[in-house]
């Protein structure tokens, strides 16, 4: 089996942030969000190979990240994009991989955004149980959360209708970034070639459901679906549950650094209070009081309150700015 980690999107959503950085290399405690991912499928010797699909713009990135990160599988994979408008859709770019890569095995397809509290050996197994396209499955809810996403219908075990992001979803059940296909799903190209929807992978999944059997594998651990400042900080809050993350070489001096607070490698905190909040490396706080907030890289922030804020690398806020 090979396998493929989704690592091509641009995250306008969260820019600044994520204007130089992929935001699969975000950390979410004392990982990033893609290392979650590579370390399982590292760890599941059914997983002969990893391709990290990604776009030219991010692709030196990657490369420097995985040449020093201790996992063997991945290998970069590039889709010639540079821009959001550029972009084939995740089936574009899943068909023009499957061509570029030979690939003629069964294949595991992951984002790599997604933080996800199952284990992925035991959505291969189910795979193996099935033999037929499967896919993860989360109830989210609600019904407003649900038109976000491919809403689906199960019967005992088999999905039995498959609808992308309708306006009026039947149920909260959704499939997630995480799908299993036997070599001869691999239909990508033929999927294509009759005019469908190149963008969201759930268009192809439902093109699947109209022509055979396709099971979901649902689970009730966590689930996010990192693509918003919010939805990133609450994956963090996850990870650190309550508690707090500061690099040993910070610099924190009389402030109160509350839960889920991750403080990263050369901060400067001083005479400041803060609670739900990311500060990325070299940024500087002082005199502040920070909420629910992510401090870039190199920033520098004095004598200002904030609350829900998201500030570029390099920027410079103090009061009356």
């Amino acid at each position: 089996m090979k396998a493929v980690v989704l690592a091509g999107g641009y995250a306008t959503r969260l820019w600044p942030i994520t204007r130089h950085r992929p935001k699969m290399l975000l950390p979410v405690g004392d990982q990033t969000v893609i290392d979650r991912v590579f370390a399982e499928l590292e760890a599941d010797e059914r997983v002969e190979e990893v391709f990290v699909s990604t776009n030219a713009a991010f692709a030196d990135t990657f490369e420097t990240y995985l040449a020093d990160s201790p996992f063997e599988k991945p290998t970069l994979s590039v889709e010639e994009t540079t821009a959001e408008d550029e972009k084939f859709g995740v089936v574009g770019a899943l068909a023009q991989l499957v061509d570029r890569e030979g690939i003629d095995d069964d294949l595991l397809v992951v984002a790599g955004d997604n933080l996800i509290g199952f284990d992925l050996s035991a959505f291969l197994d189910r795979f193996a149980e099935t033999g037929a396209p499967t896919l993860a499955a989360y109830d989210v809810g609600s019904r407003e959360k649900a038109t976000a996403y491919g809403v689906i219908d199960v019967d005992d075990g088999r999905v039995v209708d498959f609808e992308e992001k309708p306006a009026d979803p039947p149920s909260t059940l959704v499939s997630i970034a995480c799908y299993a296909f036997p070599s001869e799903s691999l239909r990508f190209e033929e999927y294509l070639a009759d005019g469908n929807n190149p963008d969201e992978p759930g268009w192809f999944v439902q093109w699947l459901v109209e022509r055979g059997d396709v099971y979901a594998f649902p689970f009730e651990e966590a689930w996010f679906d990192i693509g918003t400042p919010d939805s990133y900080l609450e994956a963090v809050a996850w990870a650190l549950d309550g508690d707090t993350l500061v690099a040993e070489d910070a610099t924190v001096v009389n402030s109160d650094i509350g839960p889920n607070v991750h403080v990263m490698g050369g901060a400067r905190i001083v005479d400041s209070t803060l609670r739900n909040t990311v500060v990325f490396p070299n940024a500087t706080v002082l005199d502040c009081e920070i909420h629910d907030s992510i401090i870039d890289e190199e920033s520098r922030v004095e004598d200002i309150d904030l609350a829900g804020a998201l500030l570029g690398a390099h920027s410079k806020l103090t009061n009356g700015e």
